[in-house]
């Protein structure tokens, strides 16, 4: 059984590669590009958003000791991670800020039960998402392909970065959630 490496298959089919690469910079605009903007709604209260004094109070009531740092970090993670996925920029780690968001944010609506608008639906399209680009790989047509230590995905690197999302997601939950 022989074994084709990724650059055989582009020469062999590449409407097919150009096909799935132009899938995975749709969906790693339309998903980052939703958490950036979620993230400066924390951060500036952009969008309609409460900016820090109102994602402090937010995650207060949330059950997070600490809710200013709380709020710091969360709009940190899902506005960086959210606009390095969208251009495939560090695109492992930048998917892993998301997971790791998403499952404090399940943590927190997960008595509403699944669906929107009190349960987790949402949430977890947005962190599966996340965690398919990690996996998958940003694609062609993204940053990390034109840094030279970026340029070729691994698997382990995708699967190695949601578990470090979900490592820290759990960590953060043990140590500042009551």
């Amino acid at each position: 059984m022989t074994t084709v490496s990724r650059r055989e298959t582009s020469v062999a089919h590449p409407a097919t590669d150009s096909g799935q690469d132009f899938g995975l910079l749709l969906l790693r605009v339309v998903v980052g590009l939703t958490m950036a903007a979620h993230g400066t709604q924390y951060l500036f209260g952009w969008f309609g958003g409460g900016g820090l004094a109102g994602a402090s109070a937010f995650f207060a009531r949330s059950g997070y000791r600490s809710s200013d740092l709380m709020a710091v970090v969360a709009g940190l993670s899902e506005t960086l991670g959210g606009l390095g996925l969208a251009v495939g920029l560090l695109t492992p780690l930048s998917a892993a800020a998301i997971v790791g968001t998403m499952i404090n944010a399940m943590a927190v609506k997960w008595s509403g039960g699944f669906f929107a608008p009190r349960g987790v639906e949402y949430e977890v399209v947005m962190a599966a998402a996340a965690a398919a680009v990690a996996i998958a790989g940003p694609g062609r047509f993204a940053v990390d392909g034109a840094v030279p230590l970026l340029r070729s995905h691994h698997l382990v690197y995708g699967v190695a970065a949601v578990a470090l999302g979900v490592v820290v997601a759990a960590i953060t939950l043990f140590l500042f959630r009551s």
